[in-house]
């Protein structure tokens, strides 16, 4: 009986990796699994048709072979804009709000499953939530958490967008901002298009400022992160965020 069985998933596998399925990633799917697909098999799937010159597999390829500054392959995904797909041939409007949607759920996923272990001094779990959100975006964008005493969130706000370096952070501004919804805890972010989370020396010193402006305001920092690809620096882990207030 066993012979038999080994015989008959040999003969499955075989099929799943035959020159007739290659390029037919529904049948394979159906009969093989998601996990025996290539991301452009993957893709392919949800573009369904390819055009009269190429496969709907070969137009996936065409599509994940594009590069963006810092990503490519299936990070590609994430940094595309409608104009830079319908710029290829093949892929209309319709194919274009497909893709963009795929990339849009699965930033929404990973949000979603970090949310789950939130906690805003806890700078693994804080970096896991917005890294979706942040690592992707090609310009430098600051964000800032506002938190009651409780450490409950109440509210976040983008304090600039596309700035070249932390330097354009205003304390004034943050503070004003802290103090209209009432925060008395704040967490700062801010993304390192180049995927390298090393904070800058502009980075440290804005850090210090906002530590200092926080404690004669009573507000305090609770960390400073910086984002990369899939990677983080927690400026108060590190040692540049020392107050009386601990975490």
């Amino acid at each position: 009986m066993n012979v038999l069985k080994n015989t008959q998933m040999e003969r499955e596998t075989a099929a799943c990796f035959s020159p007739a399925k290659k390029e037919m990633p529904y049948e394979r799917f159906l009969s093989c699994g998601a996990e025996s697909l290539t991301n452009a098999e993957l893709l392919a799937i949800i573009l369904r048709t390819g055009t009269r010159e190429k496969s709907a597999v070969e137009l996936s390829r065409e599509v994940l072979s594009l590069r963006t500054e810092g990503a490519s392959g299936l990070s590609v995904l994430h940094r595309l804009t409608l104009e830079d797909l319908v710029g290829i041939p093949g892929i209309g409007e319709v194919k274009a709000v497909k893709i963009l949607s795929l990339a849009e759920i699965s930033r929404r996923l990973v949000r979603e499953r970090a949310s789950e272990r939130l906690v805003f001094n806890c700078p693994s779990a804080v970096a896991d939530y917005y890294m979706e959100d942040l690592r992707h975006l090609e310009n430098e964008t600051a964000v800032l958490v506002l938190l009651d005493n409780r450490m409950a969130l109440l509210r976040e706000e983008i304090l600039s967008l596309g700035t070249v370096n932390c330097t354009l952070l205003s304390p004034r501004e943050i503070f004003l901002r802290a103090l209209r919804w009432g925060a008395v805890n704040i967490v700062l972010l801010h993304n390192h298009p180049s995927g390298d989370p090393t904070p800058s020396e502009a980075d440290l010193e804005i850090t210090k400022r906002i530590c200092e402006a926080g404690r004669i305001l009573g507000i305090r920092l609770i960390d400073h992160l910086v984002i990369g690809d899939l990677r983080y620096i927690s400026l108060r882990e590190s040692g540049c965020i020392t107050d009386e207030f601990g975490i």
